[in-house]
């Protein structure tokens, strides 16, 4: 459940910001933090609103007055956030809203509760957006896969190219 989450997550958050400028590395890092939860047995705070809202806290109090650091660092809140769309956690009021409506967490992880075939449909799907975004922003040439590879940006021109433009 990795290229689904990063590669729809990282498509996902430049067709909505169309920055050039966010980490797209750490947003698809951040897409799968929250399954660090599987260590725990089951769905855990990284499922939550609550884990999701004080990371973004975390990071903006932290880089106050860094402006660069945060531009770098806010891909991860944006990622965890991605992430509880992704996997549809908003369904579920009692996780999602944790601790808002109980504090247990009684639920598996929403990764493993589905069938085979709609897991390997979604791997699938991450892969194709994957390879959307590595030909829609140039990644098989070298400049600009060096530029993401090193700051996680795409090319400058990126946003200005929407759909089939």
């Amino acid at each position: 459940m990795l290229i689904w989450f990063a590669g729809l997550g990282a498509l996902g958050v430049w067709m909505v910001f169309r920055s050039p400028s966010l980490d797209y590395r750490l947003v698809a890092v951040g897409t799968v933090v929250p399954l660090v939860d599987g260590f725990s047995g089951g769905v855990w705070v990284g499922h939550t609103l609550v884990g999701s809202v004080t990371m973004l806290t975390v990071v903006i109090v932290g880089t106050r007055g860094r402006r660069l650091r945060r531009r770098r660092l806010i891909g991860v809140p944006i990622g965890t956030f991605v992430h509880l769309v992704l996997d549809g956690v908003w369904a579920s009021t009692e996780t999602f809203w944790w601790p808002f409506f109980g504090v247990a967490f009684d639920t598996g992880l929403p990764e493993l509760d589905r069938p085979v075939a709609l897991l390997v449909a979604m791997e699938l799907a991450g892969v194709a957006a994957l390879a959307w975004c590595w030909q829609r922003f140039g990644l098989a040439e070298p400049g600009p896969r060096a530029r993401f590879l090193r700051s996680g940006q795409l090319p400058r021109g990126a946003a200005g190219r929407a759909g089939g433009n």
